[in-house]
């Protein structure tokens, strides 16, 4: 099962020390994460997925990641159907996470 999450709850989850954390997958285009990522964030690209899916925890909790949250919930789609299951797609994507935390963050 996917599930949003909004910019507000994933800060919040990622300051809680008593649950474990989550891997922030963003699979914007290089470029993009040039410009601007949440700290922590592992970078693969959309398109690159298929052929890096051994780098993933199939157990672990995705947080997944793009500019508003579009091509994440493909990717997290995929993700569902390769087996994952503890899927969170960052509803907003960076843009929203700028906007509702992190006002510095440069944006495109």
């Amino acid at each position: 099962m996917i599930r949003q999450i909004s910019p507000q709850d994933l800060k919040q989850w990622l300051a809680d020390d008593a649950r474990p954390q989550p891997v922030l997958l963003d699979v914007r285009e290089p470029w993009e994460f040039g410009v601007c990522r949440i700290e922590g964030a592992q970078h693969i690209p959309m398109r690159t997925i298929p052929l890096r899916l051994s780098e993933l925890d199939r157990n672990a909790e995705l947080v997944v990641i793009c500019h508003h949250g579009a091509r994440s919930y493909q990717v997290a789609m995929f993700l569902e159907r390769q087996g994952f299951g503890n899927l969170y797609n960052l509803y907003g994507g960076v843009a929203g996470w700028a906007r509702a935390v992190d006002p510095a963050m440069p944006t495109y």
